[in-house]
């Protein structure tokens, strides 16, 4: 597997801070050894203005490959409109060697190591709240976050230091950040299951991104 460099923001390879997802990654270090199974780190330009905030890593996605969302559906719906929005170029290929290149975008997870069935608990996600805190202060021109889901929206804001009933979780919803001019942007998870269901179609995803270049190019 290529190493990935980890930011300083993020957590150690072997992070310990979760004792539920560290017996998981050594569990599944013994029966997927050509596995990342390690905290993913994030990816892009710290100097970026966007920020796109997913929940955790997927097992046989961004756990495998060691890039966010990276080798699961939800990374192809996701690059896919980067790569239509300017905020990508290259191919994304689903594995981490495929050339593609983020442009004025990062992405980061709210949760780092990969949880049983993709359900972090509550406390695994205030454990690695700090990481994300320390990502969001590591991007000096950031104008736009993108939160894909709830636990995100939750977790960004709680980084922050603000209160999740002040602003509450909705889909485009934008939520303006105070006291600099970054907005919050809402947008349910681009999952299999919410687009399978229709809860969340590629138009509505494009929604999404179509108020981020208004806010970064008025």
């Amino acid at each position: 597997m290529e190493a990935l460099v980890v930011a300083s923001a993020g957590p150690s390879l072997d992070c310990a801070c979760c004792p539920r997802l560290l017996s998981f990654r050594n569990a599944n270090r013994a029966l997927l050894p050509d596995y990342w199974n390690a905290p993913v780190p994030s990816f892009g330009d710290p100097s970026a203005r966007l920020l796109v905030v997913g929940l955790a890593p997927g097992l046989h996605g961004a756990n495998r490959t060691g890039r966010p969302f990276t080798g699961d559906y939800a990374g192809d719906l996701l690059y896919s409109t980067l790569l239509s929005f300017g905020f990508a170029t290259g191919r994304y290929g689903q594995c981490c060697d495929d050339g593609l290149q983020l442009v004025d975008c990062r992405i980061s997870n709210a949760v780092r190591c990969v949880p049983p069935e993709n359900k972090p608990l509550p406390a695994e996600t205030a454990a690695c709240r700090p990481f994300l805190a320390a990502e969001i202060a590591a991007m000096p021109r950031l104008r736009a976050i993108v939160a894909l889901g709830r636990i995100a929206h939750d977790g960004t804001l709680a980084a922050l230091g603000r209160r999740r009933s002040s602003q509450p979780f909705a889909h485009g919803a934008m939520h303006p950040l105070p006291p600099g001019d970054t907005v919050l942007i809402d947008s349910y998870h681009c999952s299999r299951y919410n687009t399978n269901t229709g809860r969340l179609t590629e138009a509505m995803f494009h929604a999404v991104f179509d108020k981020v270049r208004a806010v970064l190019d008025p």
